[in-house]
């Protein structure tokens, strides 16, 4: 078999990516068997850890809901691009493609020593990247073992009659090297598949939430107005979600356990039992994300059952002198909530149960923080795990550690939802319509202008409480034929009219008034 200086370095390449994915498949179901982060994973944590502030706003403007997904597939590039280098160097130069292989393994190791995503312990942590680093190197020293004859056999060309197995190239055990090799990264994609995630998703499978003692009551009449606008509960799976989680942490709730400890007088160690005997309540809230830019898709509403924060708060005994929450997930976030805004009789609650089901995984399983008023990054603490009583001179969030302020009220805001951008709408059919919000008040009034026009009052679905979003809708019924925008603000019950200075997220909330521009056929 005749083989060329690039075909062989091709496949070189080829073996390189492959002892690389068997090496991160197999560290993955390692992690999933040990409840700790992927390689993988936290590599990617150790990217987003040290990202600066501005090119994480871009990452999420850009990227969306798709912003880890993107990081992790570009990690996956990286690692494939340094894989395929070190397999072609390594036909000349065995150790030092090695070697590589090591170097990129230690950083996964280090990375994996300084993330904070629970595990049952930091040994077993340790387990995953040096299952992937020992499966790289092993394998790829074994394929590079396996190709050197033919390498041997183009920088020094066999006689005419000379073959493969006279060059030393032994076909078969080649094959089988490669075919153990991949079979190595797919009992690791198996493992991966069944074990990750498990724990939890049984555990939720299994759970009944208890009837709330204090029920939200019925939903008023009259909602969802008009079609196209965001339905007025938004659905689990619609709901935004925006982390820095690059893989969903998994909490299984009977294993799951809440300290609440610092500047009380009772430390409480809730499990999930001891957390649905306390009194559960039932509220509708809306929550809304910091990076939402004007008229963005970061804010929802659901129902949420929970316990009250002041309950058990009132049960530890606050001391004098606390001024804030410093509350911790699963995977290491910290956040920081003001203690007054859980204190101060608006319904600040743990919650277990999101729109009638337990919490999603996704959205906090088994427990989360949702605090009415202020945005999520200050007060919506998913997978939740401990809440110290302190203060903030005491300590920083992980968002304030990044210039974003340390206390963040929702701001007034209103949305169109239609028409949507460059749609054509038939001029007998030119109806608009969306949402706003003025959480703690309430909306008083939503008005509409076409080409900055006259602004003039839409109509108002019913108000169901003032922590949630109300619907609008406004009917141009002597539409002109023509190019047209639309722009919408909202006034809240205190009187207070959205502003018109548009200015961006960073570091405590986008204002400005969203508009939209259409064509009307």
């Amino acid at each position: 078999m005749n083989i060329t200086t690039v075909r062989l370095s091709a496949v070189a390449a080829a073996l390189g990516v492959l002892a690389a994915g068997a090496g991160v498949l197999a560290g993955t179901g390692v992690a999933a068997l040990t409840n700790g982060p992927s390689p993988l994973v936290a590599v990617g944590n150790a990217v987003i850890e040290r990202t600066p502030g501005p090119l994480k706003d871009y990452a999420i403007r850009t990227f969306g809901e798709n912003d880890k997904t993107v990081l992790l597939a570009g990690a996956a590039v990286v690692l494939a691009l340094i894989a395929a280098v070190a397999g072609v160097i390594g036909l000349r130069h065995r150790r030092v493609a090695l070697g590589i292989v090591v170097v990129v393994g230690l950083l996964a190791l280090a990375a994996t020593l300084t993330d904070g995503t629970t595990a049952a312990s930091r040994a077993l942590t340790l387990l995953a990247p040096i299952a992937t680093l020992v499966v790289a190197v092993v394998s790829l020293d074994l394929l590079l073992r396996r190709t050197a004859p033919l390498a041997e056999a183009v920088r020094v060309p066999a006689s005419r009659d000379g073959d493969d197995v006279r060059a030393g190239f032994d076909r078969r055990a080649f094959v089988l090297t490669v075919l153990g090799t991949a079979a190595v990264g797919v009992v690791g994609g198996v493992i991966t598949r069944v074990a990750g995630g498990a724990r939890a998703a049984a555990s939720r499978a299994g759970i009944k939430i208890p009837k709330p003692a204090d029920a939200a009551g019925p939903l008023p009449s009259g909602l969802d107005p008009v079609d196209g606008i965001s339905p007025y509960l938004t659905p689990n799976r619609d709901f935004y979600r925006v982390d820095t989680a690059l893989t969903v942490p998994d909490v299984p709730a009977d294993t799951w356990r809440l300290r609440i400890h610092g500047a009380v007088d009772n430390e409480l160690d809730l499990d999930f039992a001891d957390l649905l005997s306390q009194r559960l309540v039932e509220r509708r809230i809306t929550l809304t994300c910091v990076s939402n830019e004007v008229g963005g898709p970061y804010v929802g509403n659901a129902t949420w059952i929970g316990v009250p924060l002041a309950d058990l708060l009132e049960q530890a005994g606050v001391k004098a002198g606390a001024d804030a929450l410093k509350s911790t997930s699963a995977d290491g976030m910290v956040i920081g909530t003001p203690l007054e805004a859980v204190t101060d009789g608006r319904d600040a609650l743990v919650a277990v149960a999101m729109n009638g089901e337990p919490l999603p995984l996704e959205h906090g399983f088994p427990a989360r923080m949702v605090v009415p008023g202020l945005y999520g990054y200050v007060s919506a603490t998913k997978w939740l795990v401990d809440i110290e009583v302190t203060r903030f001179a005491d300590f920083t969030a992980y968002w304030t550690e990044r210039e974003w302020d340390e206390q963040a009220p929702i701001k007034l805001s209103s949305r169109i939802d239609v028409p949507r951008a460059f749609e054509q709408v038939p001029r007998d059919r030119v109806v608009a319509g969306g949402v706003a919000w003025a959480q703690g008040v309430g909306i008083a009034t939503v008005e509409v202008s076409v080409d900055d026009g006259p602004w003039e009052r839409a109509r108002l679905a019913p108000q169901d409480t003032v922590d949630t979003w109300r619907q609008w809708s406004w009917r141009w019924s002597d539409a002109t034929p023509g190019a047209h925008t639309i722009s919408v603000r909202t006034t809240d019950a205190d009187g207070n009219t959205q502003t018109s200075d548009r200015v961006p997220p960073r570091p405590n909330g986008s204002t400005g008034r969203h508009s939209v521009r259409f064509t009307v056929e």
